[in-house]
């Protein structure tokens, strides 16, 4: 198994609120998010969403689909969104919501290793690759959720 440690920090001029809600609705990331199937939920959560379990198709560049299942265990509205992943997929990953200034800054932490059979066996060569894939597929999701939300990305 490969392992992986990422760090994606995105920044829109829109109300944290609504930036909060769109990644903690998860079903939904298909509207917005290139690359992201239809999300299946396999259990509906408590009221803030702890709990629930959704199965989750992604698509990249490379060709190549992820499938995992991710459980939501954490959530502190508006402040952070904490989840575990298993399948093709597996690994935690912690949603991390600021507000600065008019600015929402959303920092995802996903520290993840890979079951496929396919990607482990070329990581010793690929995994440069498999990274750069990685950032892709979450500058679609930065991409798409400024489209959606109408707000633009700050940089």
């Amino acid at each position: 198994m490969a392992d992986y440690n990422f760090l994606t920090i995105w920044k829109f001029d829109a109300p944290l609120e609504k930036v909060y809600n769109t990644i903690h609705d998860a079903d939904n990331y298909h509207l917005w998010w290139k690359g992201q199937s239809k999300v299946e939920t396999i259990k509906r959560g408590d009221a803030l969403g702890v709990g629930a379990v959704k199965k989750f198709k992604t698509r990249s560049v490379l060709p190549y689909s992820l499938t995992y299942t991710g459980t939501v265990l954490e959530v502190e509205p508006l402040r952070k969104v904490v989840g575990t992943t298993v399948g093709q997929l597996e690994g935690r990953g912690t949603w991390i919501f600021e507000h600065e200034k008019g600015t929402a800054i959303v920092k995802y932490y996903w520290v993840v290793k890979t079951n496929s059979v396919i990607m482990n066996f070329f990581t010793p060569i690929l995994k440069p690759a498999f990274e750069w894939n990685h950032d892709i597929v979450m500058k679609w999701g930065e991409e798409g959720l400024a489209k959606y939300l109408g707000c633009n990305v700050i940089k």
